[in-house]
């Protein structure tokens, strides 16, 4: 007796409620509110003209090549200095995220240098830094090292070389300013200065509602965010901040989408404040973006300027009136970066590894227990194994294939979104097309699985005799897509809407 296709139908339909159910009720949530910004950032003054005079006219400059050892690794850096005899600011330029080399630096570096400033540029350590594992005080310890050989040149002036930082870096400019008092002052561009859990979640959410992509898709990230285990990404840089005592330049781009800079400025202010310090000066950057350049091109307008003003000015640009402290075009921020929540136990990544494992040795005892009955001549012993077998087997095939193609279109699928954000780019298109493709291979794997059971439901009844090894690759391959589909459910690849 075989299932019909409504009785089928049904079970499906259950066995999607369910999962679909557990999309929902299962924890972490992720639902960013809309942010309330501060009426001080509706309507910023302009920057005062002496902060956008042009640079002087370029002079020589000399340029050395050495290297710094540092705890573990020897750093190659770069050194460019006015050539005229004298003593000058200077300032070490500290790594975003990534290994990145000095000579992204170049431009700017070269550029100040002839500006009358002594600038340092290094290669980021590779040893102690990593995808997994990233320790900003060892970082911070590397660009003390810099500011020590800085500080031991007759060409710079001691009570003016600091550190410029962008992105990641913003995160090791504060810890290695709490540090040391050597450190004369502080250049922080694109800084989060929230977690980089936070700041992450916060970008991609906005890169998504950029892309018109579903509400799905963020929750399918966020779950994946909350189960990785780096202990970097709940960093706290509040502590940090409310160590420095060095007066501060901290410098966004308004059309920045990776950093959710109303947030970052209200945590600087409230941090330094918390510190006793009120020797900073804040500025957006009309037209800038992440790395303050224009759409990925030349350096927005203002931003050398900016630096190399207030750094040749110093003590005085130290502290600007009150008014003045937060100046430039006008910053719009819509969500809160919310934290995204650890998750449980039972969503984690050892959980989550282990069930992926699970499953693929599931897949994998299917064919080997079909190899090992023909090897031992085991395969169709029986008249009715012989008529019931093959179709079962083909459905359990289709099955295998079915979950591995899930498995890699998830992947692809985040690999493409993170690509986008990261970018700054993207077709709402190929995002649409990707959830679907997702959604559809999820959906067909449930459908197998209920067709698959009831087929050998229907086999047993008609009088249908394993063998033990059948058994094995019968359960495998049910067991393994079972255990694919809780994993889909987790990650919302079953609620609705879509």
């Amino acid at each position: 007796m075989h299932a019909g296709r409504g009785t089928l139908g049904v079970a499906a339909g259950l066995v999607l409620a369910i999962l679909a159910t557990m999309g929902y009720a299962l924890p972490p949530a992720f639902d960013p509110p809309p942010l309330k910004m501060q009426a001080a950032l509706h309507a910023l003054p302009a920057q005062p003209a002496g902060e956008l005079a042009a640079l002087p006219a370029p002079t020589p400059i000399t340029s050395e090549e050495l290297v710094v050892p540092a705890r573990g690794a020897d750093l190659p850096a770069t050194v460019r200095a006015p050539a005229a005899p004298g003593r000058y600011p200077a300032m070490v330029f500290v790594h975003g995220s990534g290994s990145s080399e000095r000579g992204e630096f170049t431009t700017a570096a070269d550029r100040l240098a002839r500006a009358g400033i002594v600038t340092l540029t290094y290669d980021k350590r590779s040893v102690g830094y990593s995808f997994r594992s990233r320790d900003f005080g060892l970082l911070a310890e590397d660009a003390l090292h810099m500011i020590d050989y800085l500080r031991s040149r007759p060409d710079v002036d001691l009570t003016r070389t600091g550190l410029w930082g962008v992105s990641e870096g913003t995160w090791v400019v504060p810890i290695a300013a709490a540090r040391s008092a050597d450190v004369g002052f502080t250049v922080m561009v694109s800084a989060p200065n929230v977690s980089p859990m936070r700041q992450v979640a916060w970008a991609l959410n906005e890169q998504l509602l950029r892309l018109y992509a579903p509400i799905g898709v963020r929750d399918l990230l966020s779950r994946a965010m909350g189960a990785v285990g780096f202990d970097f990404l709940r960093y706290d840089p509040e502590p940090a901040l409310r160590g420095v005592h060095q007066p501060v330049l901290s410098l966004y781009g308004n059309t920045d989408p990776s950093i959710p800079f109303v947030e970052s400025t209200q945590t600087l202010i409230s941090a330094l404040a918390a510190g006793g310090n009120d020797s900073y000066t804040i500025r957006f950057l009309q037209g800038a973006d992440h790395a303050m350049r224009v759409k990925g091109g030349p350096y927005a307008a203002g931003y050398l300027e900016t630096l190399a003003n207030w750094v040749n000015g110093l003590p005085d640009t130290a502290s600007p009136p009150a008014a003045l402290r937060i100046a430039g075009a006008t910053p719009v921020q819509r969500f809160q970066a919310s934290d995204v929540p650890a998750a449980p136990w039972y969503a984690g990544g050892t959980v989550l590894g282990l069930a992926l494992c699970l499953a693929a040795v599931g897949y994998v005892a299917a064919p080997v227990a079909e190899v090992y009955m023909r090897l031992r001549g085991r395969a169709g012993q029986a008249e009715t194994n012989a008529r019931l077998w093959p179709p079962i087997r083909r459905r359990l095939r289709r099955m295998a294939w079915t979950g591995l193609g899930l498995l890699v279109s998830v992947v692809a699928f985040i690999t493409v979104l993170v690509l986008f954000s990261v970018n700054q780019a993207g077709a709402w298109p190929a995002v649409l097309a990707g959830w679907l493709v997702v959604r559809v291979l999820a959906v067909l794997m449930l459908v197998q699985e209920v067709t698959a059971v009831a087929a050998v439901l229907s086999g047993l009844r008609e009088g249908w005799r394993p063998s033990r090894w059948q058994h094995v690759g019968i359960a495998g391959v049910l067991g393994g897509t079972g255990l694919l589909l809780a994993v889909a459910a987790y990650y919302g690849l079953f609620a609705m809407p879509w």
